[in-house]
């Protein structure tokens, strides 16, 4: 790669290489007139570009002309500073964005488990405000069901060959219902409802241990346990409330190099057919 390819700046102190194509993604900007020395804002001083700008929120800016992409921390909370510094850099797509929080917001997201412990048998059902979560852990939730004799249906490791999977009931995308245990059928003969969660390979019939291998999926997967109660003592239903912070998706800028037509022209065009 040739000198005239590699280009250093100094932003606030702190320093990045980079390629000229990559600054050159909006030919319009700030950017990729430095570049032509056609900017007075950007020192040249030992073959560094210097500008006395924030070297932090650089870094994002960076990022999205490598990737025409914006994603931001679930954390983040300077969009009118990163607003300000792409409007400096002349950015206008990514300013667009960034004045719009509610895209790249993260959102709250709550779920809760509702138990239900009666004689043989547990009662299980998830509430979630987001139904991709729902049917992401619908896909990681199994449960089998098989006849067992009166003698061995509590039995800890189950006959693989007489389980068959049943299709967990989903009353709505937002949530989905499963039991687990035993019923009387007939004879000294059981129903026996066991339940398995990827990536836990057992399958387990007691409720209580199907709860805390739930909950502690749910843990591992981001959510933090807010709240415990119980919503009715008559039937002990007891509900378990988590919540997480879900990072907003990235957004990408396409950019078409028309003839007659600037990028950052073409960007702005394509921001606002999106936002349609």
């Amino acid at each position: 790669m040739s000198s005239r390819e590699v280009v250093v700046l100094s932003v606030g102190g702190v320093r990045f290489v980079t390629r000229a194509s990559t600054l050159q993604q909006f030919p319009e900007s700030r950017l990729a007139r430095m570049l032509n020395d056609d900017d007075r804002e950007f020192k040249l001083v030992n073959g560094e570009f210097f500008v006395d700008r924030d070297g932090a929120l650089f870094s994002y800016i960076m990022d999205f002309l490598r990737t025409l992409q914006i994603s931001l921390p679930t954390d983040f909370s300077d969009y009118q500073r990163l607003q300000r510094e792409a409007e400096f850099y002349g950015l206008y797509p990514l300013a667009d964005l960034l004045s719009q929080e509610h895209l790249l917001k993260p959102r709250l997201e709550i779920l809760e488990v509702r138990f239900s412990l009666q004689e043989m048998q547990a009662f299980f059902r998830i509430f979630g405000s987001c139904s991709t979560t729902i049917e992401a852990l619908a896909e990681q939730i199994t449960v089998f069901t098989g006849q067992q004799s009166g003698q061995g249906w509590n039995s800890p490791f189950p006959s693989q060959k007489s389980l068959v999977p049943l299709p967990l009931e989903r009353p709505s995308h937002h949530d989905m219902v499963f039991l687990c245990g035993t019923e009387y059928s007939a004879g000294d003969q059981f129903v026996a409802r066991y339940v398995s969660i990827k990536p836990d390979n057992r399958k387990l019939i007691n409720g209580t241990n199907v709860l805390g291998l739930l909950l502690d999926t749910l843990l591992k997967d981001g959510f933090r346990l807010t709240s415990t109660r119980t919503v009715t003592s008559e039937e002990k239903v007891e509900c378990y409330t988590f919540e997480r912070m879900k990072r907003a998706a990235s957004i990408a800028i396409m950019v078409n190099q028309n003839p007659g037509s600037s990028g950052v022209a073409q960007a702005r065009r394509s921001q606002v057919q999106k936002g349609k």
